[in-house]
């Protein structure tokens, strides 16, 4: 396991022991404070008031602003609606049908028979790649919807969430992954989650080949938590 690794389990750990690493510390906090009230450290503080002030606004500047990039999540919610392709065909009904020869009348003078020229192109119709539904890893953290790697122009590709919805958390990212199951190494960033809810899409850069990735994920680069994942399966 190189050192890379050995962080995301560290923090993925972390995260995922949040109630008791809170519990510890508030434990621990408790234990701090009696250990200070018996040693006289009260007394003292209330003899050098400025000192105690500095130390208490220098605890509360860093505490609540963890505090709040921790737990405001939980109640935050956003939504987004962004169209979509206007067609989206599987892939087993993208073959391109026939261009049909005009006809006309042989008794015509071939001044008068129609120029045929070369056939017009059928226009392009985005077509449906892989598909799979969303699921969370846990109790907590809910994933819904679908998740849809479209082709929307030759050789160019859109992660699209369609019905979506997950537990919200900090610093999430949306991925495509190697594996179909968790976030994995060669894994594909595509941006930061746009909302919580709602459907919108993401470009893949081009070149990228979508069979390259099993799932799309929403993976919390701060604490290397996965909080859903959506196993893709050819449509």
């Amino acid at each position: 396991m190189d050192l890379g690794e050995l962080q995301r389990a560290f923090l993925d750990g972390l995260y995922s022991h949040r109630i008791e690493v809170v519990i510890a510390a508030v434990v621990a906090t408790v234990a701090l404070g009696v250990i200070a009230w018996r040693a006289g450290w009260f007394e003292a503080a209330l003899r050098h008031p400025g000192r105690t002030a500095a130390v208490v606004t220098a605890g509360l500047a860093v505490g609540l602003p963890l505090a709040w990039y921790l737990a405001s999540p939980l109640w935050i919610r956003t939504e987004l609606i962004e169209p979509g392709p206007a067609v989206i065909l599987d892939v087993a009904d993208s073959t391109p049908s026939r261009a049909t020869a005009p006809t006309f009348d042989r008794t015509m003078a071939p001044s008068e028979r129609p120029v045929t020229g070369i056939p017009k192109p059928t226009p392009f119709a985005a077509r449906r790649v892989s598909m799979g539904p969303f699921h969370g890893t846990d109790e907590f953290h809910f994933g819904r919807g679908t998740a849809s790697l479209i082709e929307t122009a030759p050789g160019r590709f859109t992660l699209r969430l369609d019905d979506f919805s997950v537990r919200n958390g900090p610093d999430l990212f949306v991925y495509l992954s190697p594996s179909a199951d968790d976030y994995a190494k060669g894994a594909l960033e595509l941006g930061r989650l746009k909302a919580t809810d709602g459907a919108f899409g993401y470009e893949l850069p081009p070149g990228v080949d979508p069979t390259d990735f099993a799932s799309a994920i929403i993976w919390c680069k701060q604490f290397s938590h996965l909080f859903a994942v959506a196993p893709l399966e050819s449509a």
